[in-house]
């Protein structure tokens, strides 16, 4: 599938999704701050300024299964080295599709910039916007792309009640108008997922994140 990555991931959030080919398309960055590795269903999206010759020689010599190239632990660090950029962990990708009715929970906007979730957001995100509710906070902001991305956290005293559902479904009811909004959630985080999920997001793919130190 050829086009910008901003491209290839409103499609996504469509269901249109890169040929299942085992192939690799290399992309460059939408912007300075982020680079890093999409991975779909037997297809890769690398989105990186650097020579896309490096990137095909380095995923040829890993000489492990192709379509597990990209997310090799070994490419990840070659990229991380070869960019000077560092990485966290690799992601869940989710997108949830507007959704029609009112949100389930009354949420206060925090205009405080120097809220800690403000704080922490801006690190990877534009244009961002932080929500109060009883027992919860949910972020908002420009991501990868441009992307709208979520992220929610959850107070330990209001947990395994359905907060945080009712939180994703709220960015996706109340506050994103007519697009899409996505979100990263670590592959280990079986309750986020379940929350995400439950909210009507669905997994997409993996991704990997390089930013600058």
């Amino acid at each position: 599938m050829a086009g910008s990555l901003r491209h290839i991931l409103d499609a996504a959030a469509r269901g249109v999704f890169p040929a299942a080919d085992g192939g690799t398309s290399v992309v460059p960055q939408h912007g300075g701050r982020d680079a890093g590795v999409v991975a779909f269903t037997a297809h890769s999206v690398v989105f990186t300024d650097e020579d896309e010759g490096w990137v095909r020689e380095t995923l040829a010599s890993l000489g492990c299964d192709p379509l597990a190239a990209t997310m090799n632990a070994r490419f990840l660090a070659a990229f991380a080295e070869r960019t000077g950029r560092t990485t966290d962990t690799i992601d869940v990708l989710l997108a949830g599709v507007p959704l029609p009715g009112r949100p389930e929970v009354a949420l206060t906007e925090v205009a405080d910039p120097g809220h800690p979730r403000v704080v922490a957001a801006r690190r990877r995100r534009d244009g961002v916007r932080v929500w109060a509710a009883d027992g919860g906070v949910l972020v908002l902001g420009r991501g990868v792309a441009g992307r709208l991305e979520v992220a929610v956290e959850v107070a330990p005293g209001a947990r395994h009640r359905g907060l945080g559902r009712r939180l994703v479904a709220a960015a996706a009811r109340q506050l994103a108008g007519r697009e899409p909004v996505w979100a990263q959630v670590s592959a280990g985080n079986a309750r986020s997922l379940r929350a995400f999920q439950a909210a009507g997001y669905r997994p997409v793919g993996s991704e990997a994140l390089f930013l600058r130190p």
